[in-house]
């Protein structure tokens, strides 16, 4: 059996902070919440220890929040509750990146509730 020797992974902490705050560029820009993560992740995911298991945290955040928006719209005509809907996905959208950076910061797992695991 051929054992082969793979890079030893590195610890940057900043770039997984970078990763979640990358994030809020939806409510900067307008777009680029879901791209940019996504690359990130992508390319850094073998090397940067953790981050594989912090992307597709981000990932899963991402698109449990689409799923969230396209729900709210059409549930805006039943007596306006996809607008409270709207409002709770922006919130969230905001604060847990923040949470999840600062969590990052210190060494701490991800913790994005109400995401479905689309990526495992």
């Amino acid at each position: 059996m051929e054992v082969i020797n793979q890079p030893a992974k590195r610890i940057d902490r900043q770039a997984i902070v970078l990763t979640h705050l990358s994030q809020l560029l939806s409510y900067v820009i307008g777009f680029g919440g879901f791209i940019v993560p996504l690359v990130i992740w992508g390319s850094t995911r073998n090397a940067i220890e953790n981050m594989d298991e912090h992307g597709k945290a981000i990932i899963n955040l991402q698109l449990s929040l689409l799923l969230y928006i396209v729900v709210s719209i059409p549930a805006i005509l039943l007596l306006g509750l996809g607008v409270l809907g709207l409002i709770a996905t922006a919130i969230l959208g905001f604060v847990l990146p923040i949470v999840n950076a600062v969590r990052a910061s210190n060494g701490e797992s991800p913790s994005y509730f109400l995401t479905i695991p689309f990526v495992n």
